[in-house]
């Protein structure tokens, strides 16, 4: 007997981020967070629950999912995540459809299906998967890491090595000159063995790229992380050198972008968010033709916990799988209290999958009303 979905239902929430822990990045300073929540109800009374991005535009994700998605999928087996996944990409997003907004939307009702999927069985999701609840190593990473004098950032950096973290990540795009100050303080300060990632969101240019290529290289970073807008191939292409990987993949959207990086050549890192391109159905694609290939999988993580433990059980089940990037973010309650404690492990360097049905968390409808949507910008 089939379980049917009964009804979807997407919450946008926001949370205001205080002053003393905005952090400025290159895409801007960090002044509020936004989140879309997605519900599904089935006929058996077994709900699941998922993280759609915000795509800096909550209440518009969130208008999509429930007046154009949730009618696509209502009365499809909720079991079925293929099923349901090729309905809205042909209803959808393979024609006059919004685009990566419906990806995103969809990220989100996949993701609860799998939630469903592991409750109906008893089982986590990884399970399902053929994998067990294994550790992963975690990078430290999230809002954190910004734009700071290189001595204090240094000191930020070193604190995380001290609680474990075998990796980092830095955040550029500020200038070439100052970025290069930055990662500079941060590896003199730091064992050899520490691996010092760098993201840039975009902002450089090809020759802010050439300004920093050499020094990143000197200074060993383990990638350089979206120099470019995702869209932009002839500069990845470019910037391409055999000794500086570049990564993406957070902006990339189905496995159609990934396979356009393949025919590229210029990412030696893929970094899907599954809340964004496409939900876990479409990151174990991903994943394949990224194992295909010789990739390395390092996924981006969202905002709250229900990404965060979904991209878990993702790390854990395939074999190609790399860091789980840990949100080190000094002010996030969609982590801490959406599920935070399903999540906790003795040291944020080291990781599992909740081992509980589904996602693995106990998820509470009632704190939804605690974070009403904010409208603006979320970062200026």
């Amino acid at each position: 007997m089939s379980v049917r979905i009964s009804r979807v239902t997407a919450h946008p929430v926001s949370f205001a981020v205080p002053p003393e822990h905005q952090v400025s990045l290159g895409i801007g300073r960090t002044v509020k967070r936004d989140a879309v929540i997605v519900e599904v109800a089935t006929d058996a009374g077994v709900t699941g629950w998922g993280e759609a991005h915000a795509a800096r535009a909550p209440s518009a994700i969130a208008e999509l999912v429930n007046t154009t998605l949730a009618a696509l999928v209502t009365g499809l087996d909720a079991t079925d995540t293929e099923a349901v996944w090729e309905r809205v990409y042909r209803m959808q997003l393979a024609s006059h459809g919004a685009g990566a907004a419906a990806v995103i939307g969809l990220s989100g009702i996949d993701l609860a299906l799998w939630d469903i999927k592991g409750k109906l069985a008893g089982q986590p999701v990884c399970a399902l998967l053929g994998a067990e609840p294994r550790d992963v190593a975690a990078y430290a990473g999230g809002i954190s890491l910004g734009f700071q004098a290189p001595e204090s950032l240094a000191e930020e950096a070193a604190d995380f090595v001290a609680q474990g973290f075998g990796a980092l990540k830095l955040r550029l795009g500020d200038t070439p000159q100052h970025d290069l100050a930055r990662v500079a303080a941060v590896r003199a300060a730091l064992d050899a063995d520490v691996d010092v990632l760098t993201d840039a969101n975009t902002a450089y240019t090809l020759d802010d790229f050439a300004a920093v290529a050499d020094g990143l290289v000197d200074a060993r970073v383990g990638w350089l992380e979206e120099p470019f807008p995702p869209h932009d191939f002839r500069s990845y292409r470019a910037a391409r050198r055999d000794d500086l990987v570049l990564a993406a993949g957070e902006n990339h959207y189905t496995r159609f972008d990934f396979e356009r990086a393949l025919e590229d050549g210029a990412l030696g890192v893929w970094q899907p968010d599954l809340s964004k391109t496409g939900g876990l159905t479409e990151a174990l694609r991903i994943a394949r033709l990224a194992a295909e290939h010789g990739i390395r999988v390092h996924p981006h993580t969202s905002l709250t916990a229900l990404n965060m433990a979904a991209t878990l059980h993702f790390l854990a089940a395939i074999p190609n799988g790399g860091y789980f990037e840990a949100d080190m973010t000094a002010f996030n309650p969609f982590r801490d209290v959406f599920g935070a404690a399903a999540l906790a492990t003795a040291s944020p360097a080291r990781v599992r999958p909740p081992a509980e049905p589904g996602l693995g968390l106990e998820f509470d409808p009632a704190l939804l009303g605690g974070f009403p949507c904010l409208s603006g910008p979320g970062y200026v």
